[in-house]
């Protein structure tokens, strides 16, 4: 990374990080000298030292288990979402079938649907990745069928006139012209999974960083719970950084970086 590119993200990146430790520095005055009960709402210090006292059942069992179910979930959400979409692109009379209940499907609450997959996977890795896949397969279905569908138009009368073949049409144009749509779905997808392990964890089960806030919720340990839902929102945080910067060096790439 060179030095423009350094100064470039400090430049934007920089506001944001002062307004969240002002509002650190904010929440840790207000608890300290506002007499604010432990059990409601635990300064920033008491988090921190929550998660090194329990460093090792967060880091060693829970965090690794929720990241478990995140990524074979996301795993499944992409391939079956990328597939679909592009058949839904492929095949207009799939997508006049499909997309009016994709919509409906998204009207349902996620927490309502969550409990009849516990009930056909049990309590285990399955059911909570069935859970994750839920949740983050729409973003993915949706990011590659729009993407598809509105690349390439102002090229598809020259191509054709050339002789191209539909599926030449898509692979040199369509396709990487959907990169921009398509990775926007993933990086709402990756972060959706992150909520789908936390219900996941909450219905049930003996790990994960999910099922560990609802023990600290129940025992009134609001530092460990607070602690874990930090765990929860770095993690969503890193893995959608990952997801752009595969988007950063594909699009750098194939020349289509914005």
């Amino acid at each position: 990374m060179g030095t423009v590119q350094i100064k470039r993200l400090l430049t934007a990146y920089t506001p944001s990080v002062l307004l969240v430790l002002v509002l650190l520095a904010g929440w840790e005055a207000g608890v300290r000298y506002g007499r604010v009960p432990a059990f409601i709402l635990p300064a920033p210090s008491a988090v921190w030292n929550a998660v090194i006292a329990q460093r090792e059942l967060l880091f060693g069992l829970h965090l690794p288990a929720t990241l478990e179910e995140i990524l074979l979930g996301f795993a499944l959400s992409v391939s079956c979402g990328t597939l679909l979409g592009t058949g839904m692109h492929l095949l207009p009379a799939l997508a006049k079938a499909v997309y009016p209940l994709l919509i409906v499907s998204q009207t349902i609450p996620l927490i309502a649907l969550s409990p009849v997959f516990i009930m056909w996977f049990g309590y285990t890795l399955g059911g909570k990745v069935a859970v994750v896949f839920l949740t983050a397969f729409f973003p993915v279905v949706v990011g590659t069928y729009d993407g598809l569908f509105k690349s390439g138009g102002q090229y598809r009368e020259l191509l054709l006139t050339l002789g191209a073949s539909r599926w030449q049409l898509l692979l040199k144009t369509q396709i990487p012209l959907a990169l921009p749509a398509y990775f926007s779905g993933l990086k709402l997808s990756v972060v959706y999974c992150v909520i789908g392990a936390t219900i996941g964890e909450w219905l049930g089960g003996s790990r994960g960083l999910g099922y560990y806030s609802r023990r600290m919720a129940g025992n009134l340990h609001s530092a460990e719970l607070f602690a874990a839902v930090g765990l929860l929102s770095v993690l969503g945080i890193l893995l959608f950084l990952c997801v752009s910067a595969a988007e950063i060096i594909i699009l750098k790439k194939r020349g289509l970086r914005r």
